[in-house]
């Protein structure tokens, strides 16, 4: 909305001194000449905005009219600023909203918590982009406009009709009473029952959604935690899982427990290599997390699993074993 912008142009002046319309409109994601109507509009409605010129001119505002948010002392304010430095308003399409609210909240902080605040925000550093190993988490774009359209229909406790591709099937429509969204890891999922039978969507495989002028039937409160807990788990149980024999070097016990579902038995070998049974979600990824321990695990059941990652090491090794 264009009163919004309006209130964040204002906001950028009052925090950075003197911005350019190319910055303003970078910042507010719009274009210059919308940045040069916003300031003619602001400048006609008695706010004072003016234009200096030259080299490093730009648009600066005159300071007063501030407001202060009393009441918030400094650790307040600052979990606030970290918090808006997390990504999971991404997920959700309320990124350019998160930013403009935290705009908001710096400059209606008390003048003595303001730099303070902002400034230690800057020593904390959440979710970073990429882990010590420098990998980069996989990032799911979800088109604003869908992400919008399902997050009405959460709110407004209204039924929800989205065109879900579910994988290895064509995507089709289907009806849903939405219950909330849950973002983990940078992924958003839709918490949902159809037909009164609980269901969980993965936002990126919604390829269209429309809310419906129905109301959902749901319960009105909701614990989105245990909710999400609970779907977990029976997840977690669910499918082809499979048990898997284990001897594994201590050194990667680690690696190996934080790709299985559940350790189900554990000791010590006399060479002091450690035997678990572990489950698995499916065949696959059993092989897949195996695989990726190569000599430092060894599979010795079930036996159709030893064969599988011998053919595979058989098939690398025929690969690798001339120069191209």
């Amino acid at each position: 909305m264009r009163a919004d912008r309006l209130v964040s142009l204002v906001l950028l002046l009052r925090q950075h001194g003197r911005l350019s319309a190319a910055e303003l409109a970078r910042e507010l994601e719009v274009s210059t000449r919308t940045v040069l109507r916003d300031v003619e509009a602001l400048s006609a409605a008695g706010v004072p905005v003016y234009a200096e010129r030259g080299r490093h001119g730009g648009f600066v505002l005159l300071p007063g009219f501030r407001t202060e948010l009393t009441g918030l002392n400094h650790d307040e304010a600052l979990a606030l600023l970290v918090a808006g430095s997390r990504r999971g308003a991404q997920a959700f399409g309320l990124g350019t909203a998160l930013a403009s609210a935290m705009r908001k909240v710096v400059d209606a902080l008390p003048e003595s918590y303001r730099a303070t605040a902002a400034g230690a925000a800057q020593r904390l550093l959440i979710d970073p982009e990429i882990d010590l190993l420098a990998r980069r988490p996989v990032v799911e774009e979800v088109p604003d406009a869908i992400v919008a359209e399902v997050r009405r229909a959460v709110f407004a406790g209204h039924k929800l009709r989205i065109r879900y591709a579910a994988v290895d099937q064509a995507p089709k429509w289907r009806t849903v009473d939405p219950i909330g969204l849950v973002t983990v890891r940078d992924q958003g999922y839709l918490l949902a029952t159809r037909s009164g039978a609980d269901r969980t969507y993965r936002l990126s495989r919604v390829l269209a959604a429309e809310e419906l002028a129905v109301p959902a039937q749901r319960p009105d409160r909701v614990d989105l935690d245990r909710a999400w807990q609970e779907r977990s788990t029976r997840f977690r149980t669910g499918g082809d899982q499979v048990t898997v024999l284990v001897r594994v070097d201590p050194a990667r016990r680690q690696d190996l427990v934080g790709t299985a579902l559940a350790i189900r038995t554990e000791e010590a070998d006399a060479d002091g290599r450690l035997r678990l049974e572990v489950t698995f979600q499916d065949p696959r990824h059993a092989e897949w997390a195996l695989w990726h321990l190569a000599t430092s695990a060894e599979a010795l059941a079930p036996e159709w699993l030893r064969d599988s990652l011998r053919n595979r090491a058989a098939a690398m090794a025929t690969c690798y074993g001339e120069s191209p």
